[in-house]
């Protein structure tokens, strides 16, 4: 059955449904503004490099670097993906320059050496892509003048995001302040604790006018040693 409406109930019917459509879009873009809102948990401030567990100060250049691992994901829930269920283990690199001149990062090399004396480069975004992400996903393209297919697997917006929200914002550190970013490690080809008697090297970090630094050693035993220690406590108190 067609209803012939008046010209006024059909105004109004328009009018109700233009409203019912501007509160949608409104609704749609409130909820399309929830990532950029509340888009996962921040990670905690960087303090000075001296105040972690593990650090190395080199006084008469003025400058302290120290690592901060996650070994749990309780500890780094922020991030958007489950870099250690792929055996990605991040660890925070925090840089606390005190000089009066600025830093350069640009050619500085930051390697996890493992206890066999191998060393390890940060991940690149390659990297931890092709580690989370099946290839299925890939787009296949062609070499020119060929028939073969070439496959380039595009990097996941959420890896993406990490590196933007937790990564380094910059390669500069300006003087006396603090710069830190996380980095991850492929630690899948070793053994079932990775971290035992390994270290980060850090080297070629520069001053604005070229002179390298010393390099810089991390170990990560200090920090075992602190994090066994508080668990056991922790089970001493129930």
């Amino acid at each position: 059955m067609i209803i012939n409406l008046s010209m006024k109930s059909h105004s109004a019917l328009r009018l109700r449904a233009s409203l019912r459509t501007l509160q949608l879009c409104a609704l749609l873009c409130a909820f399309n503004s929830l990532p950029a809102l509340a888009g996962g948990k921040k990670a905690p401030p960087a303090r000075p490099a001296a105040s972690y567990t593990v650090f190395d100060t080199h006084p008469a250049e003025h400058v302290t670097l120290a690592i901060d691992p996650c070994t749990d994901p309780k500890d780094c829930d922020f991030f958007r993906l489950p870099y250690l269920r792929h055996s990605l283990i991040p660890v925070r690199l925090i840089l606390t320059n005190d000089s009066d001149a600025a830093l350069n990062l640009d050619e500085a090399r930051m390697q996890f050496l493992t206890a066999n004396g191998d060393k390890l480069p940060a991940a690149n975004l390659d990297d931890l892509n092709r580690r989370l992400f099946s290839l299925q996903r890939a787009k296949g393209t062609k070499i020119p003048l060929t028939s073969i297919p070439l496959h380039h697997a595009p990097i996941d917006k959420k890896i993406t995001q990490d590196d933007q929200d937790f990564g380094f914002s910059s390669t500069t550190v300006a003087p006396h302040s603090t710069l830190a970013g996380y980095l991850f490690y492929d630690v899948k080809d070793l053994d079932n604790a990775p971290l035992k008697d390994a270290e980060i090297y850090v080297k070629t970090i520069r001053t604005a006018n070229g002179k390298e630094l010393f390099a810089f050693t991390l170990p990560f035993n200090k920090w075992l040693a602190t994090r066994k220690s508080s668990a056991g406590d922790r089970s001493k108190s129930q």
